[in-house]
């Protein structure tokens, strides 16, 4: 990476670059709500990441996020994500450090069986907003080839 300090801005940058020309910085306490980089805080348009806390002993409602691609990093806690592979039930148990992805469209829910500590998550999604569509039960996503 190549930095150059102090140097002085052109006049083809200096003060008139356009508002998506630029680096976004949102810092810890500025999140609104849970998104973080959204087309609401900074202006995406094809990424929505956020931070997310799920209590101890909860778990979501069974949802998908539509077109959206979903990666997960576990920052904390020990979260279980569940989905259906068409004959079962399937339970992944990740912890601190690990990434998950949920493809577009797949049924799943997120669970928190510690009785104790928080799970803390941070996410992106391929859309500038988050998208949650919830479902009444998980099924297999069949992909038409």
């Amino acid at each position: 990476m190549t930095t150059h300090e102090g140097a002085e801005p052109t006049p083809s940058t200096a003060g008139n670059a356009p508002q998506g020309n630029r680096v976004h910085h949102v810092r810890s306490g500025e999140l609104d709500g849970y998104a973080a980089i959204s087309g609401g805080t900074v202006g995406s348009k094809k990424l929505w990441m956020g931070r997310v806390e799920n209590p101890p002993l909860s778990s979501t409602d069974n949802h998908h996020h539509g077109a959206s691609e979903a990666g997960i990093y576990v920052v904390s806690g020990h979260p279980v994500f569940v989905f259906h592979d068409g004959t079962r039930e399937v339970r992944i148990t990740a912890d601190p450090g690990d990434f998950l992805l949920v493809p577009p469209f797949v049924p799943h829910r997120e669970e928190n069986p510690d009785p104790n500590e928080p799970v803390v998550v941070v996410i992106a999604r391929t859309t500038q907003e988050p998208i949650k569509v919830s479902v009444p039960e998980l099924y297999q996503l069949t992909v038409a080839g």
